[in-house]
This record gives structure tokens, sequence and C-alpha cells, in this order.
């Protein structure tokens, strides 16, 4: 068996209807008829028994660095991830491009922000009032009442908790 060290032969040609995926059949079997573990999958299963220690410094061999402050059980899908990447391969090069386009851990949003300048009226009818809202250097002002916000004025114009940009049509649906 060539290359094949990861518990399985290699289907026939047209055995799988998903390319490359072995059907059942095609694991390999020892004589007890039990599952032949390939050199990953042991890499794998020996995690269960790696003290938090151990784990730690494989995470440190594998992602060149220092593991963040998480569980160890975190750290043991982390390494079994990256074992499995350096075997298999990481994520396509689409998917790596559409994470990039995703706002961030730190909460920092992908989306343009909306630049208000002193003066900027916004009117919206609201259950047949007219609310009309005036954009001053700090916050903004509805009927002589100033605000902080937006938010803050749909808020209070509604009841309900709404986002102050889309409430007055500045932003677009999800």
């Amino acid at each position: 068996m060539e290359d094949y060290e990861v518990g399985y032969r290699p289907a026939q040609e047209g055995s799988c209807p998903r390319q490359g995926h072995p059907r059942r059949r095609d694991l390999l079997l020892n004589p007890r008829r039990r599952l032949i573990m390939g050199k990953i999958e042991k890499q794998i299963a020996a995690l269960t028994t790696m003290s938090s220690a151990q784990l730690r410094e494989e995470c440190q061999r594998l992602i060149d660095g220092e593991p963040a402050a998480i569980p160890d059980h975190l750290i043991r899908r982390l390494v079994a991830y990256r074992l499995q990447e350096r075997r298999y391969g990481g994520l396509p090069a689409a998917v790596l491009r559409e994470l990039k386009r995703t706002p961030s851990a730190e909460g920092q949003q992908n989306r343009p922000t909306i630049e208000v300048r002193p003066g900027t009226r916004f009117v919206r009818e609201w259950n047949g009032q007219t609310i009309s809202v005036e954009a001053l250097e700090e916050g903004f002002i509805w009927q002589d009442r100033p605000y902080a916000s937006l938010s803050a004025i749909a808020r209070e114009v509604t009841g309900a908790h709404w986002s102050g940009p889309r409430f007055f049509g500045l932003t677009n649906r999800g």
C-alpha cells in the first residue's frame, strides 16, 4: 500500500458518489474486524491521553507560537485540526477569502462608516407622525432635545430597540 497510511485504501473508480471518499467496505479491516488506524488517526487518538503541559507543547510546536489561554479540550481540537491540515491540506482559497471578508473577533466590521455632517436633516414618517432630526457636531437634536445617537431617537419614537441608521434609512438590511 503505497502512500495511503490513513486507514483506508483508495476507492475504485466510480465506487463512491463523492470523488475521493471511500465507501465503508473500502476501510481496511484486520482479521479481528477492527479498523486499522493510520498515523494521523493514532496521533489524534493520543491527544486524549496527553497532559495539559504536553498538549500545550504540541500546540506550540504546530502553531509556531504560544497557545492562547484556552481550555484543554479546545487545544485538543486545535492540535487535531492542525495535524489534519498538514496531512490533507488547508482550507480552499475561496473559503479563506470569505473568512477575511467577515467581521473580525475584535468587533471591527468590514462595512463603510456613515459620515454625517452637522446640519444634515433626517426625515422619517412613523405611525402618521413625521420625525425630523438634525445632526449636530456632537450628536443629534429632535423636538428641541439633544440625543447622543440616532438609535436613542429611534428607541424614543418606537418604544423598542432599533438601529438608528436603519430606522432612518441609512443602511440596507443584513
